[in-house]
């Protein structure tokens, strides 16, 4: 399957860890190694990478990262970065073959996750999105920043950051096919640029799962905490 990954943003909060934040080391390898890594391990064979921020960096990286894992990687500029993810996702639309799984470039994850994802029933969707039900004292969880999902019988009902109803976090890890790209256009003719806003369109008809990710390690890399996390987690990991 390809795999969509979102590098665009410049991660401003982890700066003084470095310039890029898909480069900063963990553990010996950049978060976007890590993440190329684990991708593959479950059954990715070729990258599609949306790069923004230092983009010729971030691109020259990732394709000295596939040729060590002897796959293939495209990158793709968005020359918008600074706007929503969404404006990203939508850089890469007609480059990737559905379905494809979509992920981004600073979550760290245990490709368990992708093979629970692999068997939704996406032929009933247009994407599907490995949820942690674990909401309560969950210490990987930042509550501030995490985006929250309310799902009921396997769907999607709402999703957003500043949610007061939910019952599962947003791992950042979908399984999506192209039904995902017109959701992200109408969501934008709306005013909202964000993934998540297209997540929103297709969950109004029904079209958006959630798929439990079964307590497996999944790590959202955006502030000096979560740095913090992941140098812990990933200790004596790939050099």
């Amino acid at each position: 399957m390809d795999a969509l990954i979102i590098a665009a943003g410049r991660g401003s909060r982890l700066a003084e860890a470095g310039d890029s934040k898909p480069l900063i080391k963990v553990g010996g390898c950049s978060l976007i190694g890590h993440v190329m890594r684990a991708a593959t391990r479950g059954g990715v064979t070729r990258f599609v990478v949306v790069c923004g921020w230092m983009g010729e960096r971030v691109t020259e990286a990732v394709r000295n990262i596939a040729t060590d894992l002897g796959l293939v990687a495209e990158c793709v500029t968005n020359p918008d970065w600074r706007r929503g993810n969404g404006i990203s996702v939508l850089a890469a639309k007609g480059r990737v073959t559905s379905p494809f799984f979509l992920m981004m470039s600073d979550h760290l994850f245990d490709p368990g996750i992708l093979s629970l994802l692999k068997k939704s029933p996406l032929h009933t969707a247009g994407v599907a999105l490995a949820v942690d039900r674990r909401i309560e004292n969950n210490p990987l969880v930042d509550l501030e920043d995490v985006t929250r999902v309310l799902e009921t019988d396997g769907r999607i009902r709402a999703i957003g950051k500043g949610l007061t109803c939910f019952n599962a976090f947003d791992t950042g890890l979908f399984c999506c096919t192209g039904d995902l790209f017109p959701a992200l256009e109408s969501s934008l003719q709306k005013g909202d640029e964000s993934l998540s806003g297209g997540v929103r369109e297709l969950a109004g008809t029904g079209k958006a799962l959630a798929v439990d990710a079964k307590q497996l390690f999944w790590l959202d890399v955006d502030d000096a905490r979560g740095l913090g996390l992941a140098r812990e987690h990933m200790r004596g990991g790939p050099e």
